[in-house]
C-alpha cells in the first residue's frame, strides 16, 4: 500500500512496536490481557506476550490488506475499491492501536472502565466501515459475504447498501451508550448482532427475489 492511507496504517503499526520496546522494561512482569463485560481484568499474561500481542496482529493483518488484491479471484474488482479497502485498513490499525494504548494505561496503573473506554472508538470504527461499505464490490476477503452475495453482484450491491446503513447506526447506537455505563456491553453487543442477523436475513431475500 504506497498511498497516504496505507502510509499511515504502516507508522501507525511501526509507533505500536516502538512503544512496546521502550515500555518494556517499566511494565510488570504480568499484565492484564482480557476484561469481562463490567470492564474489569480477569486475565492476564507475561509481559512479553502482553505488550507484543496487539503489536504482531497488526503487522499480520496490515500484511494480509497489501497481499488481499493479489490473491483474491476477483482481484479485478479490488481495483474499483482499493480506496475503501485501505481505508478499512488504516481503520482497524487506529482501533487496535487505540486497544494498546488502553492495556498500556491499565498496566501502569490507570483505573476505568475497560469497556466504557473501548466505546468511543468502536462507534468510530463502525460507522467508518459502514460509511466504506457501501462501495466495495464483490470478493473473498472484505465485506458482508454470504453464500448469496457471493453467488451475484446485484444481490452484494444492496446487500452493502442496507449494511452500510446499519453499521453506521450501529455506530451511533454504540457512542450513546457511553452516557449509560452499566449497560455499556449491551449498547456495544446488540447493534452488532442484530446488524449481522438482518444482513444475513436480507441477503437470503434478495436473492431469491432475484431467482424467482
Amino acid at each position: 500500500m504506497k498511498t497516504i492511507k496505507g502510509t499511515i496504517a504502516w507508522i501507525v503499526i511501526g509507533l505500536t512496536w516502538v512503544t512496546a520496546i521502550v515500555l518494556y522494561d517499566g511494565m510488570p512482569a504480568r499484565m492484564a490481557t482480557h476484561w469481562n463485560a463490567s470492564g474489569v481484568a480477569d486475565g492476564y499474561a507475561g509481559k512479553v506476550f502482553a505488550l507484543f500481542l496487539i503489536p504482531a496482529i497488526m503487522l499480520l493483518l496490515q500484511g494480509l490488506f497489501v497481499l488481499i488484491p493479489k490473491i483474491d479471484p476477483l482481484r479485478k474488482n479490488i481495483e474499483a475499491f482499493r480506496s475503501q479497502l485501505e481505508g478499512f485498513a488504516l481503520l482497524l490499525s487506529a482501533f487496535m492501536a487505540y486497544v494498546f494504548a488502553l492495556t498500556m494505561l491499565w498496566s501502569k496503573g490507570s483505573v476505568f472502565s475497560m469497556t466504557v473506554a473501548l466505546m468511543p472508538a468502536l462507534a468510530i470504527m463502525f460507522y467508518g466501515i459502514g460509511s466504506l461499505l457501501k462501495g466495495i464490490k464483490r470478493n473473498w476477503f472484505v465485506g458482508i459475504r454470504t453464500p448469496w452475495t457471493m453467488s451475484s453482484d446485484v444481490v452484494w450491491d444492496k446487500t452493502h447498501a442496507l449494511g452500510s446503513r446499519l453499521l453506521k447506526l450501529s455506530g451511533v447506537v454504540i457512542l450513546a451508550g457511553v452516557a449509560l455505563p452499566q449497560y455499556a456491553i449491551w449498547f456495544m453487543v446488540g447493534p452488532i448482532l442484530t446488524s449481522t442477523l438482518v444482513t444475513v436475513v436480507y441477503s437470503y431475500k434478495v436473492f431469491k427475489k432475484e431467482n424467482k
